[in-house]
């Protein structure tokens, strides 16, 4: 089997986290397909002669086995991102996140993909008291969402795997940051947007600790995983996280870096109980990759992205996936 990838199928090209590494790959020299159901449009990738976009449901299991063939290497990204946008429809939530992937697997040992990337979550460790959640921690999802994730995972390493496809699972911390499908329904971005747009920040309980990544670095993290050597990385899952802060520190981060004062922040009770810190020291000794963003570089990407314009209508459906996926009506 060849060890070169060159060709690199992502799913959920369009997304917050694809419109920002479909682009970056292209520019590293790979042939991308993104594949994408589109619901926040085409217009965050640009044209590109090896760029190539498939508008398609990865529910379509069969149509999407086909796109695979030719192809070297898969980042998988497509899901119902996080719990609320999750929980408002369930159903629709297990059919995407979880059903479909028994059909991403049958494609990729069909067409002998070299290597398979999930982006599982750290949300699968749930409520955790220790001080450095390791990726040998047990799971304890707390959520659906969580839950499918932690499945996936599991199918993914139970699958069988005749041709010795390379399968790595990376569990995210929160990311945050700018990227060209921006998310504003995200911890940072949620309270820097309320920052800047209504110059107060709402904080919901405040304690809960929040592990976070700038999305540059959710980014360089998948390059890395692309090119790492096979012994180190197969059949393992790795954390990728920077700055473990309370939610009620990363209010105060947003406004100072902002350099504004007089914002207000207002703290309200809430039921949401989930708390964790997590390590992520594994992917820096088994592969020397350190994230190099901080939450201050994410707001600030934030902020010069507000004072150019590049953020319009921050409250609007474009920026936020349940409003999103009702305005579609997503079944």
């Amino acid at each position: 089997m060849s060890t070169e990838i060159n060709n690199v199928l992502v799913t959920g090209g369009g997304g917050y986290v694809g419109s920002l590494l479909v682009p970056t790959l292209l520019e590293k020299g790979f042939r991308v397909k993104a594949l994408d159901t589109f619901w926040y449009g085409r217009q965050f990738l640009a044209p590109h002669p090896n760029l190539q976009l498939v508008d398609m449901d990865i529910r379509e299991s069969q149509a999407v086995q086909a796109e695979m063939a030719g192809q070297d290497a898969v980042i998988h990204l497509a899901c119902i991102s996080n719990d609320p946008s999750y929980d408002l429809n369930p159903a629709l939530g297990k059919s995407i996140n979880y059903d479909s992937f028994q059909g991403l697997l049958e494609g990729a040992s069909q067409h002998h993909i070299q290597r398979f990337i999930y982006a599982s979550s750290s949300s699968i460790y749930g409520v955790k008291t220790e001080p450095e959640v390791r990726e040998e921690a047990r799971p304890e999802p707390l959520t659906d969402y969580s839950r499918y994730k932690l499945a996936c995972e599991q199918q993914l390493l139970e699958y069988p795997n005749p041709h010795a496809m390379v399968r790595t699972i990376l569990r995210p911390a929160t990311l945050c940051g700018y990227a060209p499908r921006l998310r504003l329904d995200l911890t940072v971005n949620i309270l820097t947007i309320h920052a800047l747009a209504n110059r107060r920040i709402r904080v919901f309980g405040g304690d809960q600790l929040r592990p976070n990544l700038h999305i540059g670095d959710m980014v360089n993290a998948y390059l890395e995983f692309l090119a790492a050597p096979a012994a180190k990385i197969d059949g393992q899952a790795f954390n990728i996280g920077y700055q473990n802060r309370s939610v009620k520190d990363i209010a105060q981060i947003v406004r100072t870096t902002i350099g504004d004062d007089d914002i207000e922040i207002v703290f309200e009770p809430s039921d949401d109980q989930r708390s964790y810190h997590v390590n992520s020291d594994k992917v820096k000794a088994v592969l020397g990759f350190e994230p190099c963003f901080t939450i201050e570089d994410a707001v600030q990407s934030l902020l010069t992205a507000w004072q150019h314009q590049r953020i319009q209508q921050p409250f609007g459906s474009m920026h936020h996936n349940i409003k999103r996926m009702q305005e579609l009506n997503v079944q």
